[in-house]
C-alpha cells in the first residue's frame, strides 16, 4: 500500500493505526499524506525502515499489535474529522472542502459553523480544485447531463456543485460523483443550503 491507493485494505490499515493512536480520524480508504505520516510514525516506533509505505514486514507487525477492526471502526457513523483548514478558508464566508479528509466545513471568519462528510469525482471526472464562489443555488435540480437528482445544489464551477446524493448515503465511498461534491447527510445539507448565499467563497483543496 502506498500514496494514492484507495481500497478496503487501506481502510483496515487506517482503522488498525487508529487503535494505536497513530491515525486520528475516521478511516476513509484513501492513502494520502496523512496516512503515510501515520505509517511512518508506526514504523519509527517499531524500529522498522521509515518509508511511509506498507510493505510485508510493516503489515505483519501491525497485525500482531492490533486487533481486527469492527464494522463500526471501519465505517464509523460519526462524521470524518476535519483537518487543519486551508489558509484561504480563514476569512469571510467559506465552504472549505478537503479532498484528503473528505470533509466540508462551513466557516465564517475562521470559525467552523458546521461540517459534513463528502465524496468527489472519479479519475475520469475529477472535482476541480481551487478557489471559487457560489454562482447559483437550486433546492431541487436534476443534472441535464446525467439526469440524476441533485437536491440542495450549490454550483461553484460550471456544472460542478455541492449537493445531496442518495447514492453516497446508500453506498458510501464505494461510488463516486461525476465531479460534484456529494453530501450524504441530507438534514445537515438542508440547513447549510439555507445559510449559504450566492457569492460565498468555495475552496476545494487537498
Amino acid at each position: 500500500m502506498d500514496d494514492g491507493d484507495e481500497s478496503e485494505q487501506v481502510r483496515e490499515l487506517q482503522a488498525r493505526l487508529r487503535q494505536l493512536d497513530h491515525f486520528d480520524r475516521a478511516p476513509t480508504g484513501f492513502y494520502g499524506t496523512m496516512t503515510a505520516g501515520s505509517v511512518k510514525a508506526f514504523q519509527k516506533k517499531r524500529a522498522l525502515p521509515v518509508t511511509g509505505t506498507v510493505d510485508t514486514a510493516t503489515w505483519e507487525r501491525l497485525l500482531t499489535v492490533s486487533k481486527e477492526p469492527t464494522a463500526d471502526e471501519l465505517k464509523p457513523s460519526t462524521t470524518n474529522e476535519l483537518d487543519t483548514p486551508d489558509a484561504r478558508c480563514m476569512t469571510g464566508r467559506v465552504l472549505c472542502i478537503s479532498k484528503e479528509s473528505r470533509t466540508l466545513a462551513w466557516m465564517i471568519d475562521g470559525r467552523v459553523v458546521s461540517s459534513m462528510d463528502v465524496r468527489f469525482g472519479s479519475e475520469n471526472t475529477p472535482t476541480r480544485e481551487g478557489t471559487f464562489s457560489v454562482g447559483w443555488k437550486a433546492r431541487e435540480w436534476t443534472s441535464t447531463i446525467y439526469h440524476t437528482p441533485m437536491p440542495y445544489a450549490m454550483f461553484f464551477s460550471g456544472g460542478q456543485a455541492v449537493h445531496y446524493s442518495s447514492d453516497f448515503a446508500a453506498r458510501g465511498y464505494g461510488g463516486a460523483s461525476h465531479g460534484c461534491v456529494n453530501v450524504r447527510d441530507q438534514a445537515k445539507l438542508a440547513a447549510l443550503f439555507d445559510q449559504v448565499k450566492v457569492g460565498d467563497k468555495v475552496v476545494v483543496h487537498w
